[in-house]
């Protein structure tokens, strides 16, 4: 099914479709909110994993901390943060990474009014004036 924001560049909406594709990655992400789970992961996160039925590509993307990858691959950033605040990453950090940029220059295109519209407004757009 097409849908108007699928022509958005870099946006991954939770509609039905990514939420499914992302339940078992955005599950094993909420087990984080047990200190217990967190000991287990911290311990052998491989092994951890495999309590959940994560697709190979999604188990890479945690152990990578691939953090686009893993909303690519159906996260929710609300819970991929999880994994974030276990490994002692901030907000920005995660961003920057996202960004291709770093922690600080991510921090400083917050403050200077986010990310320039040039680039971002469309995929239709971009093949026309591309």
């Amino acid at each position: 099914m097409k849908h108007d924001y699928d022509d958005i560049p870099g946006t991954y909406v939770m509609d039905g479709e990514h939420c499914r594709k992302g339940y078992h990655l955005n599950m094993f992400c909420m087990s984080l909110n047990k200190a217990e789970n967190r000991d287990e992961f911290r311990k052998d996160e491989a092994a951890y994993l495999d309590r959940f039925k994560l697709t190979p590509q999604q188990r890479q993307a945690v152990l990578d901390r691939d953090w686009l990858g893993m909303l690519r691959l159906g996260g929710n950033i609300y819970y991929t943060f999880k994994l974030a605040i276990f490994d002692g990453r901030s907000m920005q950090y995660v961003g920057g990474a996202m960004s291709g940029i770093t922690e600080e220059d991510f921090r400083q295109m917050m403050i200077n009014g986010g990310r320039p519209i040039e680039g971002n407004r469309s995929k239709e757009q971009e093949n026309v004036h591309g």
